[in-house]
């Protein structure tokens, strides 16, 4: 990997996906795939190297597509070296994502923060504006149930503006996830020790995060579930991301059963899709991190 050829494909890999970011749909697509190329340079290239080949992917992208390029470019190079970094450094694959999507959560805040300051753009008044201009064209055309009136309106935008956290904090997560998957893989092929994630069987979350799950509930059941207080867009999106936490616990539980019992590799992924689509089984995940229930069906 430390060979030119390699290192220029990789750099030509990442100059493909900056200038695929100005083709509609496809730049979705193209975002949770951009730090790739750019964490597997830093790992392997010195970092005399790693900065002449960014130069020059950024200053044939800025050419091509203009400063737009050179701001999506270092939004996603942060994190890339952030994951490089700590990949040279032998850190658990854990700490790894925790700090690469804390990276992208903070940038994804500092850039809204400066949109807000420098181009008077506000993601909230965006959002409000869109939604309010689509339905007001649909009443115009008759398209909309007698039912839905301004306040019905303004209840879904508040909907929406209160998951606009949870929204980042999945994304970030998405990112991270698929970044480390496939240049984690990469880098191993080439023979770089690159620390793995635990196997589905041994995840587990810390039992007093059953206690805060519950603090967290009763909060939900006492304050109002509409307003823009902070308590209230807090609990917005702190309670499904706690409930998603214990889905995947779920899921963790499924796949201990079938490493226990030797089920078929195909069973435990086929209970997590029923998991992730019925929300409410993320009691099972509670009830495994509550209480010691898998050593009821350990093998001894």
């Amino acid at each position: 990997m430390k060979t030119g050829i390699k290192s220029i494909l990789w750099s030509a890999a990442a100059l493909l996906l900056l200038l695929a970011v100005a083709v509609p749909l496809v730049n979705a697509l193209v975002a949770a795939v951009m730090m790739v190329p750019a964490v597997i340079l830093y790992t392997t290239l010195s970092k005399r190297s790693f900065a002449v080949h960014m130069a020059v992917v950024y200053a044939i992208g800025t050419v091509v597509l203009g400063p737009a390029a050179l701001i999506i470019g270092v939004f996603f190079l942060i994190p890339s070296v952030v994951m490089g970094h700590l990949y040279r450094k032998g850190v658990p694959a854990r700490k790894v994502l925790t700090a690469v999507m804390l990276t992208l959560l903070g940038e994804s805040l500092l850039e809204l923060l400066l949109a807000d300051l420098w181009f008077d753009f506000s993601l909230i008044h965006e959002i409000r504006s869109m939604i309010t201009d689509t339905i007001d064209n649909l009443n115009s055309e008759g398209l909309m149930p007698g039912t839905w009136t301004a306040e019905v309106t303004e209840s879904y935008i508040q909907s929406l503006i209160h998951a606009i956290p949870m929204a980042l904090i999945v994304i970030s997560f998405v990112f991270t996830v698929i970044a480390h998957a496939i240049a984690g893989k990469a880098l191993r092929a080439s023979g770089l020790s690159i620390p793995k994630l635990q196997p589905a069987h041994k995840w587990m979350l810390p039992r007093f995060f059953v206690l805060y799950y519950l603090i967290v509930l009763m909060m939900d059941m006492a304050v109002p579930t509409e307003g823009t207080s902070f308590m209230t867009v807090m609990l917005h999106n702190l309670l499904p991301l706690m409930k998603l936490a214990f889905s995947i616990q779920a899921m963790g539980f499924c796949f201990y059963l079938a490493h226990e019992r030797k089920w078929n590799k195909a069973i435990p992924v086929i209970l997590s899709v029923i998991v992730a689509i019925f929300p409410p089984l993320s009691l099972v995940g509670v009830l495994d991190a509550a209480f010691p229930i898998r050593r009821a069906f350990k093998k001894s």
